[in-house]
């Protein structure tokens, strides 16, 4: 449930949540073709895909930078105990507190909590339920969040059409304990994340960069969830709030990381959950990290 990578002087880990074949493609990918999946379905790494019971495999993880005297949490998973719509989401009970220390990571000793956007699959260890409500996990971090987001979920929150309770139980807490900053516009986080622009998933989504000694690493979000985007960056997910910028967003993303061989680190791979992105002929391919 823990890996560890490096990007030269940095050290990085990943805490699995959960991972396994989740997710029909049908229903992740609405415009998902049978026939032009099946021309590269055969490039997927070993259990990726499970096509006896038609189902990708999809995981949920939390990244650890480890930055000098930064420790730094990239987005947080769904967390224990919560009320969610998906039943492999509901009500958790998984040990990712001891996963962490396990990792070399003490909830007090955290500095920030990064969240590449607001769903609630990204939120949900920023807190957990004490004396009758939900605080906060990390309680000497700073939770750093997109303002867009922010806003955006704020007012689905409060009009009722939110899809969870994540923003109230997960977002919601940290703002009222004043542990809050919000990105809007700024350029680094922690002194070594740089701030990409992602939009597309969400309207504030954001990637974070980093780079020591010429290797580079990016916590990509959710530009993907799943490597069969990556063949076929055409689809999105049905989860993407605004689907035009999400496909430009994906070609972007996919000529600069390939171009310069960067380490992706998305939130949803199967294992080993980070890979590289290789060009092939007019396309792309995706070549598992070792």
């Amino acid at each position: 449930m823990i890996g560890r990578w490096r990007i030269g002087d940095i050290e990085v880990a990943n805490i699995v949540e959960y991972y396994g074949p989740t997710h029909q493609p049908e229903i992740v990918f609405p415009e998902f073709d049978r026939a032009v999946f099946a021309q590269r379905e055969n490039e997927l790494p070993p259990q990726h895909w499970y096509p006896g019971m038609n189902r990708l495999v999809i995981g949920i993880q939390l990244w650890v930078v480890f930055a000098g005297p930064n420790v730094i949490v990239v987005d947080t998973g769904v967390g224990n105990h919560k009320p969610r719509p998906a039943a492999r989401m509901n009500h958790l009970n998984t040990l990712v507190p001891l996963w962490l220390e396990a990792a070399g990571v003490k909830p007090e000793k955290v500095t920030h909590v990064v969240m590449t956007h607001l769903h609630g699959d990204h939120v949900g260890w920023n807190t957990v339920f004490q004396d009758g409500r939900w605080a906060p996990t990390f309680p000497n971090a700073r939770y750093v969040m997109p303002k867009r987001d922010f806003d955006y979920f704020k007012e689905l929150s409060e009009s009722g059409w939110a899809g969870d309770s994540s923003f109230a139980d997960s977002v919601l807490p940290i703002v009222q304990a004043g542990l809050a900053d919000f990105i809007d516009g700024q350029a680094e986080v922690a002194d070594c994340l740089r701030v990409a622009d992602a939009v597309g998933h969400t309207p504030g989504q954001l990637n974070f960069w980093l780079r020591s000694r010429g290797e580079t690493g990016v916590f990509s979000a959710d530009i993907f969830h799943h490597p069969a985007q990556i063949l076929n960056p055409a689809w999105n997910t049905a989860f993407c709030v605004l689907p035009d910028e999400a496909k430009s967003t994906r070609l972007r993303f996919l000529d600069e990381v390939s171009s310069i061989g960067a380490l992706v680190m998305p939130c949803h791979f199967p294992p080993p959950h980070c890979g590289f992105i290789r060009r092939h002929g007019d396309g792309f391919a995706y070549e598992p990290a070792t």
